[in-house]
């Protein structure tokens, strides 16, 4: 008898505890791996006790040491474009890249990126996390709303709900009540209210234009250079070469000029030699950043390309609703049951139900998915012979009704089938 009912049960107890899925894997590249990325920067930027001061200038006599490193780090540092010169880097007539005397005609490259690059990072992380924000407040948590409870449906053998703990097991009876709740709850909204695909549509075409806004803004900071960076890297070879391309953004030592009053009111000039030792950490975030910035920018070109074939293939192609079908819920499907969906809602209902195939269990789902098929046969079709859409026959089972919470049809009916 045990060993009949632990056959019976094994293939049933494959459960899924992880959150409800409301976004695809590219969405979840930009608020979760891109702001662990950059929240790790600004602590490896932060940590100056592993790499030093942020600079470290030296000068004459004339100026205390702590003067002239306040002062160069706030008024910025520079190098000079004459002084890039390997010829004469390797022969010895100059002391590093970029540095070196100095003429008036001179074109020099003023850095004072290196203040602000914490914060920059900072804010950035911020940014990324956002668009997964505003669209965890507009879905409202209507897909846990509505698969909540069902996690355990694979074990609805028993006529009545059995409780272990804290856990509940539904019977086969609450698992038909709550198909029902879903199936009222989408075709009251066939026609009715359609912003959960729109936000989350408009929130992938938003995290394509921001990954495209950061890559502008980033080049921007850093003078026009970040565009052109990994191309550089990747086109030179002699790394053992003084005056490698990362030199001209991230100089590890540069030049500032100090001016002050001397003893009978003329203007002295102090020239010091400033060491950029954060700068060797910068180079490296940068470098990092230009080439997962170009993989998130493809990824999320990708992701809505995908999101645009979605919407002219969904009404022209049975195979395709099969395929994506299957591979949400692991399940086969009556192409009839298929059809008669499809051609009962809009693109924005066939991806609330694709999403709800993810997150339900498959025969559940399929449940849920014929029941639906079912209902929609009531109404007429919403194409022409020309294969225009028209406005459909409106919900025979509900009517038209227009709530402003995404979850109160669920919770009225719960609240009824309660009574």
């Amino acid at each position: 008898m045990l060993a009949a009912s632990l056959s019976t049960l094994t293939p049933r107890m494959r459960f899924n505890f992880s959150k409800p899925k409301i976004e695809n894997f590219v969405f979840k590249l930009h608020y979760k791996l891109t702001v662990t990325i950059l929240l790790a920067f600004v602590i490896l930027v932060c940590g100056r006790e592993y790499f030093g001061e942020h600079i470290k200038c030296i000068s004459d006599q004339g100026v205390p040491n702590h003067v002239i490193q306040t002062y160069c780090f706030f008024m910025a540092t520079f190098t000079i474009v004459r002084h890039y010169n390997e010829s004469l880097l390797e022969g010895g007539f100059l002391p590093h890249p970029g540095v070196g005397p100095i003429l008036a005609s001179d074109e020099t490259l003023h850095h004072t990126y290196y203040q602000w690059v914490p914060f920059v990072l900072f804010i950035q992380s911020i940014c990324f996390y956002l668009p997964h924000y505003i669209w965890k407040k507009k879905e409202g948590g209507r897909i846990k709303a509505l698969v909540d409870g069902l996690q355990y449906a694979g074990l609805a053998l028993a006529e009545e709900d059995m409780k272990f703990g804290a856990t509940t097991v539904p019977s086969k009876k609450t698992i038909e009540n709550r198909i029902d709740v879903i199936k009222k709850d989408i075709i009251l909204r066939l026609r009715v209210s359609r912003t959960w695909s729109t936000w989350l549509v408009a929130m992938e075409v938003v995290n394509l234009l921001h990954v495209m806004f950061q890559i502008w803004m980033i080049n921007l900071f850093l003078n026009g250079k970040f565009i052109s960076l990994g191309a550089s890297v990747l086109r030179y070879k002699e790394w053992s070469m003084i005056a490698d391309p990362l030199e001209t953004i991230f100089p590890k030592v540069t030049k500032c000029t100090f001016h002050k009053f001397g003893p009978s009111g003329s203007i002295q000039q102090h020239d010091a030699l400033c060491v950029m030792a954060l700068n060797i950490i910068h180079e490296k975030i940068y470098v990092v950043l230009w080439f997962w910035l170009l993989f998130l920018f493809i990824a999320s070109a990708l992701a809505v390309i995908w999101r645009m074939i979605s919407f002219f293939l969904y009404r022209r192609s049975l195979r395709f609703n099969e395929l994506l079908l299957r591979h949400a819920s692991h399940r086969k499907f009556n192409p009839y049951n298929v059809i008669q969906v499809v051609n009962g809602c809009k693109f924005a209902d066939w991806l609330f139900l694709y999403y709800l195939a993810k997150n339900m269990k498959g025969i559940v789902f399929q449940q849920l998915f014929e029941r639906l098929a079912e209902e929609l046969q009531k109404r007429d079709m919403p194409f022409d012979q020309n294969g225009h859409e028209e406005k459909g026959a409106e919900p025979v089972l509900l009517g038209k009704v227009d709530y402003a919470d995404e979850t109160l049809p669920l919770k009225q009916d719960l609240k009824e089938k309660s009574n």
